[in-house]
């Protein structure tokens, strides 16, 4: 049960670090840093973008419309955290 332990948070870890990925690379988009012209750049910003938006749009869903600011990337991160932490706290139950 300890390796289930370790593929959920291995997971868990993995979508954090692509959600980190995107908001990063949406600042360096907005910034100007990153050309949407260049292929490559363009490429993982769709991938990112289409694997990032099921979740995200579901989150949408419940956060008011007129905020200027997209919160969705931040619920997901909280609740990816929160699931962590909830593993972490319920290790002994995977023993």
């Amino acid at each position: 049960m300890t390796s289930l332990y370790q593929i959920l948070m291995l997971i868990l870890q993995i979508a954090q670090f692509i959600i980190f990925a995107h908001i990063i690379m949406s600042w360096l988009i907005n910034f100007q840093v990153l050309n949407l012209r260049q292929p490559l750049v363009a490429q993982l910003w769709d991938g990112l973008n289409r694997t990032l938006e099921p979740a995200y749009s579901r989150v949408r869903a419940f956060l008011p419309k007129n905020l200027g600011i997209d919160f969705a990337p931040l619920v997901v991160l909280l609740v990816i955290i929160g699931l962590r932490i909830i593993l972490t706290n319920n290790v002994a139950a995977f023993h």
